[in-house]
């Protein structure tokens, strides 16, 4: 991989000895990786990611993966907070509504490859922003090819049966806890989140299918 170095001044040291668990994705929602870049660095905006690809497959270091980048803010995964202590995070250049370029997605699998490696990062601790924020975040959208990534070991697969189908917000609850959503939220937010990320442009209430990709 050819990484640029881009260091950003916004981080911190990780917080009562976290280390790297989880990976977190996001989207820029910029029109260039350059503008995205520029965002990330500015102490002003104090926002920041360890990694950012462009369209062009381009990847930037920007933080330290030892050290605590500023990228996912409120939220929880698998029962425990501050995230950002406890993750890498890795933005990709893409305005949400725009299919993830095939050079971007395959940087984005060679970094995956390495940092899991490296860092004994499993496939299910690689989570996009909505998924540990429902109701507040929904980067990296729902453009992402998941099922991709799911392919090559990089992202938990989704269920393809499930013991109990009943579209009720309770089961639905509690087969999201089991995966690592937050159980503070709204059940529409849950609902949106794991639509987000496994059920692309799904609407209306929930239904079997909703329950089954979680089984």
């Amino acid at each position: 991989m050819n990484i640029i170095q881009h260091p950003s001044p916004n981080f911190g040291e990780r917080r009562d000895g976290a280390r790297p668990e989880l990976i977190v994705l996001h989207y820029t929602a910029m029109p260039t990786a350059q503008a995205a870049l520029a965002r990330l660095s500015d102490p002003a905006f104090e926002v920041s990611a360890h990694y950012l690809i462009g369209r062009c497959g381009q990847i930037w270091q920007m933080v330290d993966e030892e050290k605590r980048a500023w990228h996912a803010g409120a939220g929880a995964w698998g029962g425990l907070g501050d995230v950002n202590s406890r993750s890498i995070g890795i933005e990709l250049s893409n305005s949400g509504a725009e299919p993830f370029s095939e050079l971007l997605m395959a940087s984005l699998e060679a970094l995956l490859a390495d940092l899991m490696a490296r860092w004994g990062i499993p496939a299910q601790n690689i989570i996009g922003h909505s998924d540990m924020a429902p109701g507040r975040k929904i980067d990296p959208g729902a453009r992402v090819d998941w099922p991709r990534l799911e392919q090559q070991g990089m992202a938990r697969l989704r269920g393809e049966a499930g013991q109990d189908l009943t579209p009720d917000p309770a089961r639905l609850r509690a087969l999201a806890t089991v995966c690592g959503y937050p159980e503070d939220v709204s059940d529409d937010a849950l609902l949106e989140a794991v639509r987000l990320r496994y059920r692309r442009g799904a609407l209306g209430p929930l239904c079997a299918e909703d329950l089954r990709v979680l089984g």
